[in-house]
């Protein structure tokens, strides 16, 4: 009986061990499809590059119209930004989505600074032959789109700050990352597996935390917004070819400082959402009540990433461009 006994735990033992060993495989290959896909969405020769003042500077282009700049958020690059305008490439826009500094295979200066960045972007379309712009911003993208305006008045025909990651007085400023916590971020962003498990297994977590939208929101939405939200989740990889950016924007939009907005003379029109984690709501307001002229949409639900106002928001911006006769 003993020996029946112990045959039987290690026959068990056995058992788990080829079955965690399965499952470890059947979780890498799960991961290889993802990482190929991914990669194949970066990789298609859907982008170029140019070289600007700071070195090279990403971008795609869709569509055909009147030329729109859409600068992508934290976690982003060109594709990001040609996911989120997607009904204005549908609405005759020719959209132009750079990658931001660090964000796949643009540059990471020295200064990776807002104001670099704006400048970059004047670099972009000098080699493009374009003179003049509407420029959006979402998330931290909207930092650029900003200082773009401030420091290019001539080139900006209209500013749209989406979400924007930007100061807002009275705002309670973000607690810095310790020691631990920056080795941790740097660890995870640097590893396109655990960003991958994590995506996996705790969607919802990240939903709530890397979009800070609130996942029963999602989870109420229609299909295709749905669909939406994860596409942006699942485009972060490879995360690992967007850290450097990732880690520049978490100092950047972490505390952001306060801009010369008064400087600013394009038409503008500032959008959020009362129920975004990350606050925005209050910068919007800030921006639209600091730049002349400016107007100002704030919807009460949809959380940092607009789910069920994707429809809503872009027929906002198309009727803002043709209302200042842009379009």
């Amino acid at each position: 009986m003993a020996r029946s006994a112990l045959s039987r735990r290690h026959m068990i033992a056995m058992g788990l061990g080829l079955g965690a060993l399965a499952a470890g495989g059947i979780a890498y290959s799960a991961f290889g499809r993802a990482m190929r896909k991914a990669r194949s969405g970066i990789g298609s020769g859907l982008s170029r590059t140019v070289q600007t003042r700071f070195g090279a500077l990403e971008y795609a282009e869709a569509g055909a119209g009147p030329p729109f700049l859409m600068i992508h958020g934290t976690g982003g690059g060109f594709d990001q930004g040609l996911l989120f305008a997607g009904r204005l490439i549908q609405s005759g826009y020719r959209v132009i989505a750079p990658s931001r500094f660090g964000y796949l295979r643009s540059a990471m200066p020295a200064d990776p600074s807002s104001e670099n960045q704006a400048d970059a972007l004047a670099d972009l379309l000098d080699a493009l032959g374009i003179a003049r712009i509407a420029v959006a911003g979402g998330s931290a993208g909207a930092l650029s789109a900003l200082q773009f305006a401030i420091r290019h008045p001539d080139r900006c025909a209209a500013l749209i700050p989406i979400v924007p990651a930007a100061y807002a007085p009275n705002r309670p400023p973000a607690r810095p990352w310790s020691p631990a916590q920056t080795v941790l971020a740097q660890k995870v962003l640097q590893s396109d597996f655990l960003f991958w498990a994590a995506f996996s297994a705790i969607p919802d977590t990240l939903i709530r935390t890397l979009l800070a939208t609130d996942p029963e929101l999602v989870a109420a939405a229609s299909a295709a917004e749905r669909e939406r939200v994860h596409r942006i989740l699942r485009a972060i990889l490879p995360v690992s070819d967007r850290a450097a950016g990732l880690l520049n924007d978490a100092g950047l939009a972490g505390n952001p400082a306060p801009m010369q907005l008064g400087k600013i003379t394009a038409p503008a029109l500032a959008i959020s959402l009362e129920d975004d984690r990350f606050l925005t709501a209050d910068a919007a307001r800030h921006i639209a009540a600091e730049v002349s002229g400016a107007r100002l949409i704030v919807y009460p639900t949809g959380g940092h990433v607009w789910v069920g106002r994707d429809s809503e928001l872009f027929e906002a911006i198309d009727r803002f461009l043709k209302e200042i006769g842009y379009a």
